[in-house]
């Protein structure tokens, strides 16, 4: 019975730690067959179970107590943060939050030195307690141990064999554990966050779309042309990711003058409508070179990190097919989203970041904008063959504390908090760094001879935080994943710019996924190809928007919680089957709309080819 109420006392700790809210919190145990007493069950099993292994009664307390607070308050500062809660593949990245730990304690120092403090005091308390209590608990005998494991293990391991989200089990469905995978905040409220955490084990596995097979596949429709066509001359292409870059304009009754993004907004070709909010660059950056969508993967994973462990077609792959030198270029370490094997697999020839880079002039305390583009510029004038290179900006990561930049050339007038104020001065002085980024890159294309086209888009809004409620941009710090169409495309669109030193501008492009990025890159370059504008060309005609949780056609209404309907759009079930097919199948779809990957050996891996011929695809 100790056991059992020290239980509950902790997974309410634990609850009321993630959700922020006593009434939620409360609200969540009054039922008494709710998950919350499912979770109180499961916390002491495993607290008689860690016990019997240690030897001496409730010793498991000061083991999961810790990991599991500690877990909780991550979730919860990651939700108020991003918007999501935690997930078990954000451990994936957690050398990327150490490494930006010093940016993000920056603009609060005091709680930088308080969370230090915390961790050495927690830590020396806890390795007092486990002392004290080794030496002051008796040990528990031999049989006392083993009918304790007797007891946990088998009921624990009962409990993981039911947690597979995608297999019906009676059990769970009689405890009331309904896992809501398409709406991750519903699912930590309703099953609570260790159940919700646990329930999202599985999701680092993708099983195959309903529907797919090899024969599913063939029975795509093919594109008119089986190869790619490029121009006589072929033409250059940049595309630069701008971090954060976005038009804080946008905010409610907040004046900026001189205008931020004046060049930005003079050649802007639409908006990019972005999956993520206030981070996760790497999955936008994911669709935008390849074209597929984070749509049909689990909620909360991240592709560069769990799923590209083998050769993925990518822009770099058909332009390195093509004679093309092809770059990836990032002022940060090469480990950071994983990005140097993923590089490495998508068929870049080269990935300049910190490690290789010359030493770049920074403006606060990350690489300049400016200094990047020459950078660009500089690579750009030293190759010889037409190139394809691909750039990710640093300088406006977030946070933004005050007086980041200490010249700042514009002026912010807005009914806020003077910190607010402030912020927004620090972000607008990188927005418009980036845009006169974006202008010297115009410039110095402009002179060239040869065809240049230059793709320009930000990766995401900025986590302004506070901000955004102060101003009334948001009710929230966070944007929404399930609202109005017209309140989501305001809290994901960023600008974005598709340029030929030849044509200008591309023009109405509208607010499109950045999945579909590359077919306008190529329609601008003058290049078809049968999967970026053949395949990805008929999609959009009929989607401009293709989200987790909401498909955004050309003509209509949009369509919610799209993925668990019954019948889904013949568009979009082939779009996920052939991502599916050539990411985690046998590639039965290379021939028709990768050719590039069939007929030509464009980079290995562990001494194989990137991509297998045709007939060794089974």
């Amino acid at each position: 019975m100790v056991t059992l109420a020290v239980s509950a006392v902790l997974v309410f700790a634990i609850e009321y730690i993630a959700r922020g809210s006593f009434v939620d919190t409360l609200n969540f145990f009054q039922q008494p067959f709710k998950p919350s007493w499912t979770t109180v069950a499961l916390f002491a099993l495993l607290l008689v179970g860690l016990d019997a292994l240690l030897g001496r009664p409730h010793n498991g307390l000061l083991i999961v107590a810790p990991v599991a607070l500690l877990l909780a308050f991550v979730g919860h500062q990651k939700s108020l943060y991003l918007g999501d809660p935690l997930y078990p593949t954000d451990f994936l990245y957690a050398r990327q939050i150490v490494e930006l730990m010093p940016l993000l304690v920056r603009e609060r120092p005091m709680a930088g030195v308080g969370i230090v403090v915390g961790l050495v005091t927690g830590i020396a308390l806890l390795v007092l307690a486990w002392r004290y209590w080794r030496r002051r608990m008796p040990a528990l005998t031999f049989w006392a141990r083993i009918s304790r494991l007797a007891i946990a293990i088998p009921a624990l391991a009962f409990f993981v064999s039911i947690m597979d989200y995608a297999t019906f089990s009676w059990t769970r469905d009689r405890l009331q554990i309904i896992p809501m995978m398409w709406d991750q905040k519903e699912n930590y409220n309703s099953n609570g966050f260790a159940i919700a955490f646990a329930l999202n084990v599985p999701m680092a596995k993708v099983k195959a779309p309903h529907g797919y097979s090899e024969k599913a596949v063939d029975a795509i429709a093919r594109p008119d042309q089986a190869a790619a066509v490029l121009p006589e001359e072929k033409p250059d292409v940049i595309i630069v990711m701008s971090e954060s870059f976005w038009d804080p304009t946008r905010l409610p009754g907040v004046s900026i003058t001189p205008d931020p993004i004046a060049n930005v907004r003079a050649a802007q070709s639409g908006h990019v409508f972005s999956p993520e909010f206030g981070g996760m660059t790497a999955n936008v950056e994911f669709e935008a070179l390849t074209g597929f969508s984070n749509a049909f993967l689990p909620a909360g994973s991240i592709p560069y990190q769990q799923y590209v462990r083998a050769p993925v077609p990518s822009l770099a792959t058909f332009f390195k097919s093509e004679g093309y030198e092809t770059k990836a270029i990032h002022p940060f370490g090469g480990w950071f989203w994983n990005r140097a094997p993923v590089y490495k697999a998508f068929g870049f020839d080269q990935f300049m970041s910190e490690e290789n880079l010359p030493l770049l002039a920074k403006r606060g305390p990350l690489v300049s904008d400016a200094a990047l583009t020459e950078e660009i510029i500089r690579e750009a004038d030293a190759t010889e063959h037409p190139f394809f290179f691909f750039a990710v900006s640093l300088q406006s990561h977030g946070p933004y504390e005050p007086n980041r930049y200490s010249d700042t050339t514009h002026k912010v007038e807005a009914a806020t908090s003077s910190w607010a104020r402030e912020s927004i001065l620090t972000y607008a002085e990188g927005a418009s760094d980036a845009d006169r980024s974006l202008k010297r890159l115009m410039d110095w294309a402009s002179k060239r001879k040869r065809p240049t086209v230059i793709a320009f888009f930000g990766d995401h809004l900025p986590p302004l935080g506070p901000v955004y409620v102060e101003t009334g941009f948001m009710n929230e710090p966070v944007a929404k994943r399930k609202a109005a169409i017209g309140e989501m495309l305001v809290q994901h669109e960023t600008p974005l710019v598709v340029w030929s030193n030849r044509t200008g501008a591309a023009q109405n492009i509208g607010s499109i996924s950045p999945a579909f990025l590359p077919l306008h890159v190529l329609e601008t370059a003058g290049i078809s190809h049968p999967y970026y504008t053949g395949f990805l060309g008929d999609l959009h005609e009929r989607f401009r928007v293709v989200d987790r949780n909401v498909l955004l056609p050309k003509a209509g209404e949009s369509v919610f919680d799209w993925s668990r309907q019954k019948e889904i759009d013949p568009s979009i079930r082939d779009y996920r089957w052939l991502q599916y097919d050539m990411m985690f199948g046998k590639r039965r779809g290379a021939k028709p709309f990768f050719p590039e990957t069939v007929d030509k050996v464009v980079a290995d891996r562990t001494r194989s080819p990137l991509f297998l011929r045709p007939e060794a695809l089974g």
